[in-house]
């Protein structure tokens, strides 16, 4: 099925090196400048494309297109709404196009848990623990007003936390951790 091409790829090794490579370089130019570049991402992208082509075809393509945009739409959406980075988004997009939709959604959790651990250890760090989880909690209050109903679009911002003052730190630091772990996973199943 072509929802798992990339998940077969022919040259592992090859994958996700690329995949650590580049997310060792995110993660160094992130915490010495504060972003991710586009000098990075775009090539990597069409590199991406080009070997899942190569990899799997078509269907690989597929794969990996869908890969890129599953990837790359929660940070879009956290970059649009709550202040994350828009390289943090391209480069989840880029690695979505090497890893495809099984191999990404693994990396998407792994990428995830790791930014979640990361704030909670920094918040404790920084004696804020408590007000990120106030704030934490506040968003998910949020993100269910639309689900359950009971509110208007004004409700939902009224509960959201405030993006300035947030804290911040560099992202792709949890996009190299959660992507070693994910590989790790990968290669010891």
């Amino acid at each position: 099925m072509w929802v798992t091409t990339l998940l077969h790829h022919p040259e592992p090794a090859l994958q996700w090196g690329v995949v650590l490579s580049a997310s060792g370089l995110a993660a160094l130019w992130d915490v010495r400048t504060g972003r991710i570049p586009n000098l990075l991402t775009a090539p990597l992208l069409l590199v991406g494309l080009g070997a899942s082509l190569a990899a799997g075809g078509l269907p690989g393509l597929l794969d990996g297109l869908l890969g890129c945009l599953m990837l790359a739409t929660p940070y879009a959406l956290l970059w649009g709404f709550a202040g994350g980075g828009a390289g943090d988004a391209k480069m989840m997009g880029a690695l979505g196009a090497w890893l495809g939709v099984a191999l990404g959604g693994l990396s998407l959790a792994a990428v995830s848990l790791a930014g979640v651990v990361l704030a909670l250890l920094l918040a404790a760090r920084a004696g804020r623990l408590r007000a990120v989880l106030r704030a934490v909690g506040n968003a998910a209050k949020g993100a269910l007003i639309p689900v359950f109903g009971g509110g208007a679009l004004e409700d939902v911002r009224s509960v959201m936390p405030p993006v300035r003052g947030a804290q911040t730190f560099s992202y792709g630091i949890a996009i190299l951790v959660g992507n070693v772990a994910c590989a790790g996973v990968v290669f010891l199943w």
